[in-house]
């Protein structure tokens, strides 16, 4: 399982999250994104990871947090890892 953070810059991924994606192979991994944003939440960010590690279950509903919202972010988080089963 690979949780995959980033934010969210004018609705794409930052350069180095590609890097990342193009040098590593993550075939038959679980890869669950979130990220921050400005207000357009993933854009079109799950596809391109997708297409970019089409070997990888990518998580459809990753979690992503307004930067305006950061304050109150963590029960937000909290609520979304137990959704996930998380912590074990």
């Amino acid at each position: 399982v690979i949780f995959l953070g980033f934010p969210n810059w004018w609705g794409d991924m930052p350069m180095p999250l590609y890097t990342f994606l193009e040098e590593y192979d993550l075939d038959g991994k679980k890869v669950i994104p979130f990220n921050s944003h400005g207000g357009s939440r993933f854009s079109r960010t799950i596809e391109t990871i997708q297409d970019l590690q089409p070997g990888a279950d990518v998580v459809t509903d990753g979690y992503t947090v307004s930067r305006n919202d950061m304050n109150q972010a963590a029960a937000g988080i909290e609520n979304w890892l137990s959704g996930l089963g998380y912590p074990e």
